[in-house]
């Protein structure tokens, strides 16, 4: 089994720009490559009605998600790293 001696990058949070209005629109694309998930995984969510609430203008086209709802969505998904007792 061979081992690669690169060093992988580290992992960066995910975050949104905190200049960004919480009223702000972000379309469905958009918010996959802010959260860097795949597409077909956040349509897999909206089918089983988790992840973020979803909204079309007017009812028709597009979904969007505004800035707010995206970090309230990344604030109740993230976890805190377990403490191991020594």
């Amino acid at each position: 089994m061979e081992y690669s001696t690169e060093q992988e990058e580290p992992v960066r949070p995910i975050e949104i720009p905190t200049d960004w209005s919480d009223d702000a629109l972000l379309h469905f694309e958009e918010f996959c490559s802010v959260i860097r998930t795949p597409q077909r995984t956040v349509r897999d969510w909206r089918r089983r009605g988790v992840g973020p609430r979803w909204t079309r203008i007017n009812g028709v086209g597009r979904l969007y998600i505004t800035v707010g709802e995206a970090c309230r969505f990344l604030r109740s998904a993230t976890t805190e790293p377990r403490r191991t007792n020594p």
